[in-house]
């Protein structure tokens, strides 16, 4: 029986895809990529400064100038030989009435639409489905309101967020010798526990019999079961099993690479913070960071002062949670006093995300609070400037998104726990129970 003819598909990509990668024009495998005119009239906005998506306007305007190799852009251009589609560049205008205001979104869709008439003059076997890609959810809406199909650029979403990788397994119903030899010797042969089935590296497990339970880590170097017990970092105490793990994954030398998970209050920043300097006598620096999202859709830029005086209303909840580390401590002890110095000798730094490319990071411990408003490349450009002896972490709500473009799928936190879980360098924990107060704990439930 003959194979039914796959159909062949014209995507056409918003400005929005492209500022969230700018090699997306290459991830729609053999099916042809139309970039309206609008969409570089927008990209040439963006060029300019050190922020992400200015990299990314960059990168994807180099990228189509090396594709087009001098050819004319409103011709389709191969992509890459046999295996990708072609590209063009579209000029293209809703038709009149269609639309109530001249705005680059519905110039894109006109160009969607000019498309979409090109193909209904076609012989039947050789139209294409025209479909628009467009991280804007109103800006699908609209594309189907006027009879064209839209979609989300789903390269780098994860399927379900409510199947990622939480780095914690409760096992119940186990012999209590299990539970007991590990509470005495401090670790466990793997097998009676798992039998043939080899457990994650760096997993976490909070291990129970009818009498009692242990917390638990697999030490993939060791190959077997270590407890994990409750540790205190600089003042801070975990309050539960969850907290716990995370404070052992952050203080252990063997994982460079840290992500804590969880809703407001659960102690994410808090946890990592104190950890850090705990351990301030092995790395240099400690750098905090946070993704800038300005509120009103204003750059740093409309603020006034130096770039310090810009990201400090941006950075007020690390120093809030300093400040709280701080006052664990009396004025007067060294503890206290130590912070401070930190602060004064730059050996604690708010550092800009966007100054991060291209620097290599030795010594470092590095800490990257809600980076669920990052996305999958800009985690990837942050930990590939780690350099020896540098730790990463990054703390964020899956849930809680702050940029218009990302969602709990596609952003750089879902992402990054989804691709790296099991690996010898990484370790993930999500924290669940709120410690910051009754009152929050309300808000997150009931609100």
């Amino acid at each position: 029986m003959a194979r039914a003819r796959k159909e062949k598909k014209i995507f056409v990509l918003d400005t929005s895809v492209i500022l969230y990668s700018h090699d997306s024009i290459m991830n729609f495998q053999e099916h042809d990529v139309a970039i309206p005119i609008t969409v570089l009239e927008e990209l040439d906005q963006f060029k300019k400064g050190n922020d992400t998506k200015n990299f990314e306007a960059r990168e994807f305007i180099r990228k189509l100038d090396e594709l087009s190799k001098g050819g004319n852009l409103q011709e389709w251009i191969p992509l890459n030989g046999k295996t990708k589609g072609n590209f063009r560049v579209v000029m293209g205008f809703p038709e009149a009435g269609a639309f109530q205001e001249d705005i680059p979104d519905h110039r894109i869709l006109g160009a969607a639409i000019l498309l979409q008439k090109e193909q209904a003059e076609l012989a039947a076997g050789k139209r294409k489905k025209v479909v628009l890609v467009t991280k804007d959810i109103n800006l699908r809406l609209k594309a189907k309101s006027v009879d064209i199909h839209a979609e989300d650029y789903e390269t780098g979403k994860i399927k379900n967020v409510n199947t990622l990788h939480s780095g914690k397994v409760v096992m119940e119903n186990l012999d209590t010798q299990i539970i007991n030899a590990l509470h005495k010797e401090g670790r466990f042969d793997v097998k009676p526990v798992f039998g043939r089935k080899k457990p994650g590296h760096n997993n976490y497990y909070i291990l129970k019999s009818d009498t009692n339970s242990v917390l638990a880590y697999y030490n993939s170097t060791m190959g077997d079961l270590e407890r994990v017990e409750k540790r205190s970092v600089y003042g801070i105490k975990p309050k539960n099993a969850e907290q716990t793990f995370a404070i052992h994954a952050l203080l252990q030398e063997n994982i460079r690479l840290v992500t804590i998970q969880g809703v407001a209050g659960t102690g994410k920043t808090l946890l990592a913070l104190a950890s850090a300097l705990e351990q301030r006598s092995d790395f240099k620096q400690i750098f905090l960071a946070r993704p800038i999202v300005p509120l009103s859709n204003k750059d740093i830029g409309y603020l006034p002062g130096d770039i310090k005086s810009k990201l400090n209303p941006y950075m007020e909840p690390l120093w809030d949670n300093l400040k709280f580390i701080q006052n664990q401590f009396k004025e007067t002890d060294k503890d206290f006093q130590k912070i401070t110095d930190m602060v004064n000798k730059e050996k604690l730094v708010i550092q800009p995300l966007a100054y991060i490319r291209g620097r290599s990071l030795s010594n470092i411990f590095f800490i990257v609070d809600e980076a669920q408003n990052l996305t999958p490349h800009e985690v990837k450009t942050i930990i590939t400037r780690a350099g020896d002896n540098c730790k990463i972490i990054f703390t964020g709500d899956i849930y809680q998104i702050d940029t218009p473009y990302l969602d709990s799928q596609s952003n750089g936190l879902s992402y990054l726990i989804d691709r790296v879980k099991d690996h010898p360098l990484y370790a993930h924990v999500t924290l669940e129970k709120g410690e910051r107060s009754d009152l929050a704990n309300l808000a997150n439930e009931l609100l």
